[in-house]
């Protein structure tokens, strides 16, 4: 590490459980962000501020106006610009030294495939069960920890799946893919501001954790939150032996990792879900 990156990370040096080799761990992950949104943004501008040495930061979709209640990576001046592009200025003027790389595009099948296999950790900020589903299928495949949050109205929730431990569940496991769930979004429902802050802040505290290694993780546990009450479940959950995704093949093999067709998205808007 230099002067200046001990200068700048030194409270996170001081920390006994991080301290400077943690924080070199931190500086050498490329972490994966799918959605510059509600949850996106929070937890791009905390990884960045911590010094991720890489960023690839993922969104098709451009800045709108209804976004700054809660977009925080994002200005009105900005408005009508790329999410992923916008996203690379305000991480950037906190931190000219990472990499930031911004892709303004739909993720899916092999481009998805080959972008996880590049990351050393993903974070889903993204608002629909069909992509979901396909970045857990693509984490499975190539073993990337998972760290996954959702918020609307007033409810958020927050999960990680270590899928480089055998034992680990999987999104599947949780939310199986193919269940009549209804599906809400915040353009219909509506959003409260500081709670996709809240999940995405928690989001990057996993993400860190994970890249430095220190720590518990949310693995095996999902954290409700009800706002309006400030109020926190824990619900632990475990592998599904019969997971289509994560779990063995009829030969025996394990992971069975089964490609499925992406259903169409709309933009990562705030990560909206029903929690």
């Amino acid at each position: 590490m230099t002067d200046d990156q001990l200068l700048r990370y030194s409270r996170h040096i001081l920390l006994d459980a991080l301290g400077i080799e943690g924080q070199e761990r931190i500086l050498a992950t490329h972490a994966l962000i799918i959605g510059a949104g509600g949850l996106g943004s929070p937890a791009a501008l905390y990884l960045a501020s911590a010094g991720i040495g890489k960023i690839t930061l993922v969104d098709d979709d451009t800045v709108d106006f209804t976004n700054l209640q809660r977009q925080i990576l994002h200005t009105q001046a900005r408005v009508g610009m790329a999410k992923a592009e916008s996203g690379k200025q305000a991480l950037q003027a906190i931190n000219p030294e990472i990499n930031i790389v911004p892709l303004q595009q739909r993720l899916s099948g092999a481009a998805l495939d080959a972008l996880v296999a590049t990351a050393d950790l993903v974070l889903d900020c993204t608002d629909n069960f069909a992509t979901r589903h396909a970045i857990n299928r693509a984490c499975v495949h190539h073993k990337k920890p998972l760290v996954s949050g959702a918020a609307i109205r007033f409810d958020g929730q927050i999960s990680v799946y270590d899928l480089r431990q055998d034992d680990s569940p999987c999104y599947h496991c949780l939310f199986p893919e193919g269940e009549d769930v209804e599906e809400v979004r915040c353009a219909v429902m509506g959003v409260f501001a500081p709670l996709t802050g809240i999940v995405g802040t928690m989001q990057a505290a996993e993400a860190l954790k994970l890249a430095a290694g220190i720590g518990e993780s949310l693995n095996g546990r999902l954290l409700l939150l009800d706002a309006l009450e400030m109020e926190w479940r824990t619900i632990r959950f475990k592998k599904d032996s019969g997971c289509t995704v994560c779990g063995p093949t009829k030969d025996g093999q394990a992971p069975g990792y089964l490609p499925r067709p992406d259903a169409d998205r709309e933009s990562a808007d705030g990560a909206c879900r029903l929690a």
